[in-house]
């Protein structure tokens, strides 16, 4: 057993304080089963980054967080990373040309999915025309978006065989940011179009029963997110593809900010992953480094540490700075930073010795502000088995300042 104990919370890893301690928040309020925190582990609003909990009967808003199903999909294609290597610096600028990251789009190409028809959308119907007719335009013009934040799209070189990879990560968008924002508020009695409260990080779960109505409308609204972050994920991983002029041979695509309705021992529970991969037997995930590190495609064991862990895994490496620690504080009026710990030099330093075209991205998400990947993935090493390392060869982000309300 290579997890520890803490007053009933499972942790994994090098515990963290401040998570602990929200996780600890997490397991004294409604019907809990179990809660736990991954190797990768640190704070998060109200339920931790890397935290899960186990529920009977009850789904948390709060805990599946604002960017619901944020994810990633990874492929194999048929090409070597060989093959474009020679050419990377334009392929990384065709993608940067094409693909939109941050608020915007690039191009006023619209995308439209057969998801705009899905019966869920009377969820927001029911709640009010105006709710409705928001959500479904900005759900409309942010489709096939990336954002920023810690969102990407990257080519990868696999190091067994030099294969070439491509992935993206990011969830779904300025939809799911309103809806987990609406819910939150119906819960506290507010309108759902209403403004942020001023909730606190180290706040309580929001919880709704999934019995109720407000908890099953929340529950389809959620499945509704999932299935519209799919959706943007494969069309930008077909747009990179296109670029290319590549196939894909194999795939591997997951959440890791949903709620999943699971059984577990024999009873049927609620699943909540914030920045958790789920990994039942056999199942496949992808979990990211930083772009000065692997990332890789791993599979779930059977075992009973894995059944101790209620199926779950790390998501990434962790975070060990903050945002505003690593590139400062930004005055908006000014568009200048202060106060960061990692100079753009630096950065740029790190990753090119790595051998990364880097597009976009800011020194909150240089390789010095992660953990190293291999050092979570020993932590789970009788959770998952490693089948695929790949090493980045190019990333892409959104600009460094470049401010965007619905990132991670």
């Amino acid at each position: 057993m290579t997890y520890q104990n803490i007053q009933g919370v499972r942790v994994w890893g090098k515990p963290d304080e401040g998570a602990v301690q929200q996780a600890k928040t997490c397991n004294e309020y409604g019907n809990v089963v179990q809660t736990l925190l991954m190797a990768d582990h640190h704070k998060g609003y109200s339920q931790p980054i890397g935290g899960v909990v186990v529920y009977d009967g009850q789904i948390s808003p709060s805990g599946v967080g604002y960017d619901i199903a944020c994810g990633n999909k990874a492929v194999r294609t048929n090409l070597m990373a060989a093959d474009i290597k020679p050419g990377i610096a334009v392929i990384m600028d065709r993608i940067a040309a094409r693909i939109s990251f941050g608020v915007g789009r690039v191009n006023n190409v619209k995308v439209d999915h057969e998801l705009f028809d899905d019966p869920d959308w009377a969820v927001y119907a029911s709640i009010g025309r105006q709710e409705h007719d928001k959500l479904k335009a900005l759900a409309r013009d942010q489709l096939g978006t990336v954002g920023s934040g810690n969102h990407f799209v990257d080519l990868f070189e696999e190091e067994e065989t030099g294969r070439l990879w491509v992935s993206n990560h990011f969830g779904s968008r300025g939809f799911g940011h309103k809806t987990a924002s609406g819910f939150i508020n119906l819960a506290s009695g507010r309108g759902f179009l209403a403004s942020a409260p001023g909730e606190k990080m180290d706040q309580p779960p929001i919880l709704l029963d999934l019995d109720d109505e407000l908890g099953d409308m929340y529950y389809r609204a959620m499945k509704l997110a999932g299935r519209y972050a799919y959706a943007g994920r494969d069309y930008v991983i077909a747009q990179v593809l296109a670029i290319l002029g590549a196939e894909a041979d194999f795939e591997v695509h997951n959440h890791h900010n949903y709620a999943w309705k699971e059984q577990h021992g024999g009873r049927n529970t609620v699943v909540i992953r914030k920045g958790a991969t789920p990994s039942a037997p056999g199942q496949l995930g992808f979990i990211g480094g930083s772009m000065g590190d692997i990332s890789v495609i791993v599979r779930g064991k059977d075992t009973d540490e894995n059944r101790d862990a209620f199926y779950s895994t790390v998501h990434g490496a962790g975070r060990l700075m903050s945002r505003t620690q690593a590139a400062g504080k930004m005055n908006w009026k000014t568009r200048k930073r202060t106060g960061g710990q990692i100079s753009p030099e630096q950065m740029m330093d790190a990753v090119h010795r790595y051998g990364v075209e880097l597009r976009g991205a800011g020194t909150d998400e240089s390789p010095f502000v992660y953990r190293r990947l291999q050092e979570v993935l020993d932590a789970h090493d009788e959770t998952i088995e490693v089948l695929h390392v790949l090493k980045p060869i190019g990333v892409c982000m959104a600009g460094a300042d470049e401010f965007d309300p619905y990132k991670d």
